[in-house]
């Protein structure tokens, strides 16, 4: 089995507890949740007219008395099952907002709107070990692609770590300004008002933020224009990639963000860096960049936070404890550049995210009309959970609790979280379990003739 004795211990005594089939059926519905909530209480439904009970539920008789619920971490370094899980919600987000998807009611014309996969990235804080395309670093030596040189300071006393970690900081607000300028480059391209444009188009978008091995954020983003009333009415002809190409540089270029000084660290004016990539989506331009390409591309980032290099997953409660911390010194560096600037600028809270190497904002962003959303997709979930546990119940599955019909009464309290050593090896092994399951259901449908790809995640 290749786990310790201790381990081993706690699995036998788990698997000979009363109840453990259905200890595994909570674990199961919780997908193999690593460090699941556990949760002790007790819920009644009633019918408001007669007062009649229609549905109820107690952990008295759940093994140990309590309900296990995931954990919902969206981190794959916290919980692989749940970021998996999270990993699929946006793969389905950002493809519906590229093919639409009928069951979500997006209109699958949105495929013929002029759509593209930008990538904008951090200004250059000093040289960094790399590979570039003549193989020959400017150290002189040819990195290995897994050479943990890779994207540390080529001479770490001239880098600009204050620099670094300020812009990770206002990415957020980078963005943001990004988004602004890119409406009024549109209006601008097409020759029209800002008001004039909002009348005939609107762009739309879903992004996400991945750290590279430096330590500095960078956005991919899938950029759409619509109609004036999104998704479901078409874009006017000047709606056209080429433009929205244009758009994306030119705002991109506009884009700035001042700092003022603070202590001894001079005023600065951040700005995005001259790499600014656009490339069509699909059949837009005849192009290898396949819908499920790119909505797989933005899910795989989504579940990761700046693990590339090498930091912690969790916040830091003291500089000390980075003594303790098996950091790479570049990394080690951008951690004491938020400690450092802390003081400067408290209202940017540097030092609560210095984890984060200064980042704090979300790792993945939509436009309203982009696609559906994420709560949305959580909650269908939610249904088929609450239909799966009345049919198993023996009651209804189409259970009339729409808003006003019904009177639910519910206790909850919090009994703790994680699992025991025995526990988290068996949930381990369910969560591998479904992951292989699921995969071979998609293998299945990729091989059906004229089947949409929805099974991906």
């Amino acid at each position: 089995m290749g786990t310790d004795p201790l381990t081993l211990a706690d699995l036998l005594r788990v698997a000979n507890s009363p109840g453990f089939d259905r200890w595994q059926e909570q674990v199961r519905r919780t997908g193999g949740c690593a460090n699941p909530i556990r949760l002790q209480g007790q819920t009644v439904t009633r019918d408001r007219a007669s007062g009649d009970v229609l549905y109820s539920y107690s952990t008295e008789h759940e093994p140990g008395g309590m309900l296990r619920v995931a954990c919902g971490n969206r981190r794959a370094s916290r919980c692989p099952s749940c970021a998996w899980t999270y990993a699929g919600d946006v793969y389905h987000l950002i493809r519906a907002g590229i093919t639409g998807d009928s069951r979500m009611g997006i209109s699958g014309q949105i495929r013929q709107h002029p759509g593209v996969f930008a990538t904008l990235t951090a200004p250059s804080f000093g040289p960094v070990h790399n590979r570039p395309a003549s193989g020959c670093c400017r150290c002189g030596s040819s990195h290995a692609e897994d050479d943990p040189a890779l994207g540390t300071a080529l001479d770490p006393a001239r880098y600009d770590y204050a620099g670094a970690v300020l812009w990770n900081n206002h990415a957020g607000d980078l963005w943001r300004r990004f988004t602004i300028y890119l409406r009024r480059e549109v209006a601008a391209h097409a020759g029209l008002t800002q008001t004039a444009m909002r009348e005939v188009c609107r762009v739309s978008f879903g992004k996400v933020a991945e750290f590279q091995k430096r330590g500095a954020v960078h956005f991919h983003a899938v950029v759409r224009m619509d109609g004036p009333d999104g998704p479901d009415s078409p874009p006017p002809a000047w709606a056209t990639v080429a433009l929205l190409d244009s758009a994306i540089k030119a705002a991109a270029a506009r884009v700035s963000v001042p700092v003022p000084a603070g202590g001894d660290f001079p005023a600065r004016t951040l700005h995005w860096g001259t790499q600014v990539d656009v490339q069509p989506i699909g059949s837009l331009a005849g192009v290898e960049l396949t819908d499920g390409a790119v909505a797989s591309y933005v899910a795989k980032y989504a579940t990761k936070a700046a693990e590339a290099t090498e930091t912690v997953d969790r916040r830091i409660g003291e500089i000390s404890e980075l003594d303790k911390l098996p950091l790479p010194a570049h990394t080690r560096r951008l951690i004491e550049a938020c400690s450092d600037l802390d003081d400067a600028y408290p209202d940017r809270m540097l030092w609560r995210w210095a984890h984060m190497l200064g980042f704090r904002g979300h790792f993945m962003t939509k436009s309203r009309a982009y696609s559906t959303t994420l709560s949305e997709r959580r909650q269908v979930r939610a249904d088929y959970r609450a239909r799966q546990e009345r049919r198993e119940r023996g009651l209804s599955e189409d259970l009339d609790d729409s808003e006003g019909s019904t009177l639910v009464l519910a206790h909850w309290t919090y009994a703790g979280q994680g699992h025991t050593p025995g526990e988290s090896w068996l949930a381990a092994t369910i969560a591998k379990e479904i992951r292989l399951n699921r995969e071979i259901a998609r293998e299945a449908l990729a091989d059906m003739p004229d089947t949409e790809t929805e099974g991906e995640w």
